[in-house]
């Protein structure tokens, strides 16, 4: 018997929404999910279609990225997914996909611009997009630097990852999280959906300008301010 089979089974039901979302095609993502006293973390095993996954499949990892349980290897992604939840003690699960819009920006190398109030439902800055590696940090261990480019842009800009909880990688693709694994997920979806009205926004009219102050305070403070009245009590 498994001593890890609720989190596998959180963790299996994380990277199955991410097709049913329409967030990964084929293998193109992962979701993994902490256990924060046991200080090891489950995430999805390395090309495994996702029709063909099982929760028995999901492999448990430690901080250092070392195996505690799993019969397959554990995502390519594992190293980047383990730096985050060593330096970010209040995440409880992280998501990574290739999806459509939120890639089509990574390549840009462009941060996704706050120009619309369904942005701002979700955060009060664009969503940031990390500069590609350098060549020293392709060629040494990749994914673990992955991860640090991450840490890097949010310590270089001033940004709390308990704020803005997803990120763009130059020339790479989205990585999101949150104090749980569906939070992660929803993330996901949002900087899918927001990176797609942004992206047709500029096509319309490639003036469109970025959100005004008072709308996006007016619409963060409604939904997560001390007197928010969005949503049931």
């Amino acid at each position: 018997m498994s001593d890890f089979k609720e989190l596998k089974q959180s963790v299996y039901e994380a990277n199955m929404r991410l097709p049913e979302l329409g967030l990964v095609l084929f293998t193109f993502g992962n979701a993994s999910a902490v256990d924060r006293e046991k200080e090891v973390f489950g995430i999805k095993p390395s090309g495994v279609p996702y029709d063909d996954l099982k929760p028995e499949d999901i492999v448990i990892v430690d901080f250092d990225n070392n195996i505690v349980e799993g019969e397959m290897r554990p995502s390519s992604d594992t190293k980047t997914h383990a730096v985050l939840y060593k330096n970010w003690e209040n995440i409880g699960g992280v998501v990574h996909t290739h999806s459509t819009y939120g890639t089509a920006w990574a390549q840009s190398q462009r941060d996704i611009p706050i120009m619309g109030t369904t942005h701002a439902d979700h955060l009060t800055t664009d969503i940031p997009c990390a500069p590609p590696m350098d060549d020293e940090m392709i060629q040494g261990n990749y994914e673990h630097e992955t991860g640090n480019q991450i840490l890097k842009v949010f310590e270089e800009r001033d940004l709390s990852y308990e704020e803005v909880e997803m990120v763009l990688l130059g020339n790479h693709a989205p990585f999101t999280w949150g104090k749980t694994v569906d939070k992660a997920v929803y993330n996901s979806a949002v900087l899918e959906e927001v990176a797609k009205m942004a992206y047709l926004a500029l096509q319309i009219n490639p003036e469109a300008p970025r959100l005004k102050d008072s709308l996006i305070r007016k619409h963060w403070e409604r939904k997560h301010g001390s007197d928010s009245y969005y949503g049931q009590e």
